[in-house]
């Protein structure tokens, strides 16, 4: 993940896009990624896993810089959601259930 944050920050500084990356803009454009990630599964489940795998890493960059915008350390946070979400979904009533944790 280190790798990926380098690199993403440095191909944003090389063409000095830092100014328009504000918090709002990339908001929108982690949504409009998620949008175009989600219209491969709109009419079936016959989706391009190459377009797939293209946006997923689009939706991943921008997280990067949405995270760098507003000064949090991606890693840390998400490593501490994953403890949090441990808590809120054991392994003895979340194992191969869907429902959310306020109804395990």
């Amino acid at each position: 993940m280190e790798e990926i944050i380098k690199k993403a920050l440095a191909f944003r500084d090389e063409r000095n896009w830092k100014q328009f990356h504000t918090p709002e803009k990339l908001a929108i454009s982690i949504n409009l990624e998620a949008a175009e990630l989600l219209e491969n599964f709109q009419w079936d489940n016959n989706y391009n896993l190459e377009n797939v795998s293209e946006e997923l890493a689009d939706i991943i960059t921008y997280c990067v810089l949405m995270a760098d915008a507003v000064g949090i350390d991606i890693v840390e946070e998400t490593l501490k959601k994953i403890e949090k979400n441990k808590i809120k979904y054991p392994v003895d009533k979340a194992k191969n259930s869907s429902k959310k944790y306020t109804e395990l």
